[in-house]
């Protein structure tokens, strides 16, 4: 998945007003769609061209639910998805257990508050629970919002595929920005 992160602006995450939850297919696939098919018609965070259809979430998230990945929601009072954040399978070859690529994705209203830190600081932790050792996160090299807040966060660039993508009648670099975590503290073969 490819990251889609803030712009930065001034004002600064109210964290009383947002409640983060564990997401559940019933209760947010819809509003994750929302934002997934926002991202996809008018930002290069995916690198998709058609909108994803509500059958599509079925198998996210059966796929999140049979790996025990997260996904991180922030609601606001009335139990609106203002952002969310997750992580899967980085690579499918059993050596990169320890590996997992993020992705974080605010709703268009509420970009620019802090969202993103706030979700990404809790999939850093939730990487370390689950004893995760690397994080990546795929992010085209002209969101600059989303380069500026991995960063902060102590990620740092791995490397850039020069035109990986042709989106929007031009082509798209996809940078890679990893983050090592202290786990596992006694990794293994096999």
């Amino acid at each position: 998945m490819y990251c889609k992160a803030l712009e930065p602006r001034a004002s600064q995450l109210d964290e009383a007003s947002v409640q983060f939850v564990a997401c559940t297919r019933a209760a947010h696939a819809a509003q994750i769609l929302d934002i997934f098919n926002e991202a996809i018609e008018n930002s290069t965070a995916l690198y998709d061209y058609k909108p994803r259809t509500i059958d599509s979430m079925a198998g996210w998230f059966k796929t999140k639910e049979t790996h025990r990945f997260p996904v991180i929601g922030a609601v606001d009072g009335s139990g609106k998805l203002l952002g969310f954040a997750s992580f899967e399978t980085f690579r499918a070859w059993p050596a990169y257990k320890y590996s997992v690529e993020h992705s974080v994705y605010i709703h268009k209203d509420h970009r620019g508050h802090g969202l993103g830190r706030a979700l990404m600081q809790r999939l850093i932790a939730a990487a370390v629970d689950h004893q995760y050792h690397l994080m990546v996160g795929g992010i085209d090299m002209a969101n600059t919002g989303s380069i500026q807040l991995h960063e902060k966060l102590g990620f740092t660039h791995a490397g850039t595929i020069q035109q990986a993508g042709f989106k929007f009648n031009r082509w798209l670099d996809l940078g890679f920005y990893q983050l090592l975590l202290a786990t596992p503290a006694a990794p293994v073969d096999g």
